[in-house]
């Protein structure tokens, strides 16, 4: 048989384990080796040289859109479909397994599948039914407590509570939510894993009948599994253990969501007579990038073990620009990508990496300013987040109580018991008066239309909106921000998810605190505009900037994790410093940092020819101040492989504080006249240091540490600020 249309274009590790023997297999595929490439060619040499039927194999992906590329591939090789063949994610096949055997598995034929507000809403009604405190025991909390002891295999039953009043308050819910799931005919996405599991393994007729059809397993992105999907495989592979596991120790960065790096670490153990094949030859990357890649991930000790490598050449030196703040950091950033685009290259070749969401919003503002099309990969940006419009939508009704949208965004938002059957009440009345929905709330409270609950939830909201108006008062925008989203419930709210998303709306949040730190230029025309208005307008203005579209020329933004899978001509990776990347909880939690620096790794092996590291030695983030060094992974970066850029200081550092003083009016020309250094006084903020100030004109900004508030951005054009000379 002619199977050159096979091997032909592999090279001799990709070949060697396209064509190895049956038994268990581990393929050690480092980035940008061809991993797909060999598991869609092992498939066809499985079918065409093992003569191995599509009924009999089994292969398991991480996404449905890798599922469905490695199945058009495989098509592709065989020159026919693969109908019978099992292609898919671990939830689809456990689902495409309970609709054939809903009977054994205990499930009515039309059971329905819960999504993510499904499943909570589901929850809630649980702890409802207990007569829990919603406020206490928070249905996301206790989602994310039940998904997490499935991925474990665990039921209500098999949690050991160890007398521990919050553990057996939990099980009870978990429980109620498993009896509601049950009457519902219903499961959840950690269900299908679950159910399938204990059916194959409680069904020993089942369970064979698996065993035998599925003489070969083939998995992609290994070092993802959780305990319950490892389980599952090794429960159909039984004791032949025909296992193909492709996978990186080195990209495992998902722990967080329940990924165990130790299945991939194990799997020799676990599978005896496991064959170990290297994929270290990178078809994506240049000599240096690699080089730094491979110094890296050596610093982690729980590893196998391999080193990545090119015949491309060297390449460029990787380079590292320390920048004065975040601001600067975007600049330096922005003005690379419009060299590469004055150069013929597209802006779609560059992607700008972090460790946070909110580092994008400096980042935003500086494309926006530009006019450089952006498209956020895998998430929204900054404005258009939920809990910043939520934030918003509060600042607008307090600046206006007329308005409608902003009132329905947060009549109920954090709940506070209004329903839609009270909403719907007001909205006619406003409707026939022809008022805005809050006049409405007042004639209807006036009229004593209301009852009960309602009646109290609506006069609380109403009390509140008056009560953040009167106290915001008088206060910069930042500390209104502040006082906002903290009274108004909606911290407290977003801190109840303990989950990574819930975090990150935290932090999104505080970093929104930060924005207003930097409030937008008041326009001369409009001398009336508040500070306030100022800011509200500009957010919606960078909300309705048009989102890129895939197929757009446009720079691609992304948080570290999304760029997993992904390769870019130019890669820049931003705020490499200590506490932000590696984190600062990772730094606090041990074996952690391991996990950061593996994060590390993949955001490196993204970059194709050109990869720069960013840090901000002063940050504003999260609402705070950070004097930042750089992150420990630059020092595991070989210095031979770096090219250190250091930002164009355009103010002067005073050698010695001036030792006397006297005040006058800063000049209000193209420059400023201060240096960094120098004492200022302000009318409402009190003395301070300037550490920092750019632009000119009307745009001049200046940064000054006060001693009574901390650091704050002025513009000069309506700071008036006295300066102290030296007499």
């Amino acid at each position: 048989m002619d199977v050159s249309h096979i091997l032909d274009s592999l090279n001799t590790e990709q070949r060697e384990a396209v064509t190895a023997e049956p038994g268990p297999l581990l393929i050690q595929a480092g980035a940008g080796s061809g991993k797909t490439r060999v598991l869609t060619h092992r498939i066809a040499w499985l079918n065409q040289v093992e003569n191995v039927s599509p009924f009999g194999i089994l292969a398991v992906t991480f996404t449905n859109k890798a599922a469905g590329e490695m199945r058009a591939r495989v098509e592709e090789l065989l020159g026919s479909p693969i109908g019978p063949m099992w292609v898919g994610t671990f939830h689809g096949l456990s689902h495409r397994f309970l609709r054939m055997h809903w009977k054994e598995a205990k499930l009515p034929q039309t059971f329905q599948i819960l999504d993510s507000e499904d499943q909570r809403r589901l929850v809630q009604r649980a702890i409802r039914g207990l007569a829990l405190d919603e406020t206490q025991w928070p249905p996301r909390n206790a989602m994310w407590y039940i998904n997490n002891k499935k991925d474990e295999g665990l039921r209500p039953q098999h949690i050991r509570d160890d007398d521990d009043p919050t553990e057996q308050q939990m099980i009870r819910i978990y429980q109620a939510y498993e009896n509601a799931c049950q009457l519902a005919g219903a499961v959840d996405f950690a269900e299908l894993l679950l159910r399938s599991l204990e059916t194959l393994r409680d069904n020993d007729e089942l369970l064979q009948h698996y065993q035998n059809r599925f003489q070969h397993l083939l998995v992609d992105e290994f070092q993802d599994t959780n305990s319950i999907q490892y389980a599952w495989l090794q429960l159909l592979a039984g004791e032949k253990g025909n296992v193909f596991a492709v996978g990186d120790d080195d990209q495992s960065i998902y722990g967080w969501r329940g990924a165990k790096v130790e299945n991939i670490l194990n799997f020799e153990h676990d599978f005896p007579a496991t064959k170990v094949i290297r994929l270290e030859r990178n078809y994506r990357s240049t000599g240096n990038i690699l080089n730094a890649a491979n110094a890296l991930i050596e610093y982690n000790e729980d590893r196998l073990g391999k080193n990545l490598w090119t015949d491309i050449g060297d390449g460029d030196l990787i380079t590292f620009y320390s920048a004065h703040n975040e601001g600067d950091e975007a600049r330096f950033i922005i003005e690379r990508i419009m060299e590469h685009v004055h150069l013929g290259g597209a802006r779609a070749e560059a992607a700008i990496l972090y460790r946070s969401n909110a580092q994008s919003r400096a980042i935003e503002e500086e494309l926006i300013r530009s006019g450089i099309p952006y498209r956020v990969y895998g998430g929204l940006r900054f404005f258009e987040r939920m809990e910043i419009k939520d934030a918003l939508a509060y600042l607008r009704l307090i600046s206006l109580s007329d308005d409608d949208v902003s009132f329905e965004r947060v009549v109920n938002q954090p709940p506070r018991g209004i329903g839609d059957k009270t909403l719907s009440q007001i909205r006619t009345v406003a409707t026939d008066a022809n008022v805005s929905l809050w006049h409405a709330c007042a004639e209807i409270l006036t009229a004593n239309a209301l009852k009960g609950r309602a009646s109290t939830a609506v006069t609380a909201f109403m009390k509140l909106i008056m009560q953040l108006r009167k106290e915001t008062e008088g206060m910069s925008l930042d500390q209104m921000i502040s006082h906002v989203i903290e009274h108004s419930g909606l911290l407290a709210h977003y801190k109840k998810d303990r989950t990574e998303k819930g975090e990150a709306r935290v932090e999104n949040l505080q970093e929104l605190v930060g924005a207003a730190m930097d409030p937008p230029d008041l326009p001369e025309d409009m001398p009336d505009m508040t500070v306030l208005d100022a800011f509200l307008s500009n957010a919606a203005l960078e909300a309705g900037e048009r989102q890129g579209d895939e197929w757009e020329d446009c720079v691609q933004l992304m948080t570290l994790h999304s760029a997993k899978g992904l390769e870019f001509p130019m890669v820049f990776m931003t705020g490499m410093e200590q506490g932000l990347f590696p984190s600062k909880r990772s730094i606090e939690e041990s074996g952690k940092v391991e996990e950061e620096r593996r994060l590390c790794y993949v955001g490196i092996t993204r970059a194709e020819k050109k990869l720069y590291l960013s840090m901000a030695e002063h940050r504003r983030l999260y609402g705070r101040d950070h004097f930042n060094t750089a992150s420990k992974f630059i020092s595991e970066i070989p210095a031979e492989l770096l090219q250190e850029i250091r930002p164009r200081m355009h103010v002067t550092r005073p050698m010695a504080a001036p030792p006397a003083i006297k005040r006058s009016k800063i000049r209000e020309d193209n420059s400023t006249g201060l240096t960094v250094g120098q004492r200022v006084k302000h009318s409402k903020f009190g003395e301070g240091v300037v550490t920092d100030y750019e632009g000119q004109g009307s745009h001049a900004r200046v940064y000054v540490n006060f001693e009574e508030v901390g650091s704050k951005w002025l513009v000069m054009a309506y700071a008036n600020l006295e300066v102290m000379h030296i007499a």
